[in-house]
């Protein structure tokens, strides 16, 4: 059962519009790394895990994605102001302006609609959790990249929450993968000479200061 409050996670507000940037900002309500995606991904791999603590975590992170889709939602809505302007839009999607009446919608910043494709599910823990700590990461850079382009200290203000909230989310997935990355496929396969085996395929001769530990290199010369 999912329930809505009214009250954001954190005050959104803009100092002015800039229809401009929110088409930018469309990137993370309807792209491959954004707030949709996160949820959906996060929500779909849930249903198959059975430790309860590692379940309730998935949901309750893909529920704060839910909450952040609102917030850059409600961000962009205000971007885009009160009268509808194409060329306001000089460059990126202009749909809002000529066909949703300057609503937010599910699509990226080139207008390409969202898909179930970005979601990455694979039934194995530890895969699914590395995939979801690449995915935060590869989210606060998004937002690290709209941060520079936009002067807007109100605006800033939810992207910096939401940078820190994404850096969160990211050390939560980490702990988790701590603590079962002796399961699933790590436990499975992985586990004979071949694992610690470095190829130098560089140089001449193997690497002698590859960084880490129990990896030996191993030269192709006879």
């Amino acid at each position: 059962m999912f329930k809505h409050e009214k009250q954001l996670f954190h005050p959104v507000m803009v100092e002015r519009a800039n229809p401009q940037y929110a088409a930018l900002l469309q990137e993370q309500l309807g792209g491959g790394n954004g707030e949709l995606k996160a949820a959906m991904q996060y929500m779909a791999q849930s249903f198959r895990i059975k430790d309860p603590i590692i379940k309730d975590l998935f949901l309750d992170i893909a529920a704060e994605e839910l909450s952040h889709l609102e917030m850059v939602a409600q961000t962009v809505n205000l971007l885009n102001g009160h009268e509808a302007d194409y060329e306001k839009v000089p460059a990126g999607q202009i749909q809002s302006q000529v066909q949703m009446g300057l609503c937010p919608a599910l699509v990226n910043a080139s207008g390409h609609p969202w898909t179930a494709d970005y979601v990455t599910v694979t039934g194995d823990l530890c895969a699914d959790l590395l995939s979801n700590i690449a995915s935060e990461q590869r989210a606060k850079t998004t937002y690290e990249y709209l941060y520079r382009q936009i002067e807007d200290k109100k605006v800033r203000e939810t992207i910096d929450f939401l940078l820190n909230r994404e850096e969160a989310h990211n050390a939560m997935f980490r702990e988790a993968f701590n603590q079962v990355q002796e399961t699933g496929s790590n436990k499975d396969f992985g586990t004979n000479r071949a694992a610690t085996m470095y190829f130098s395929m560089s140089g001449p001769s193997p690497r002698t200061d590859f960084p880490v530990k129990d990896v030996k290199p191993v030269s192709f010369e006879k």
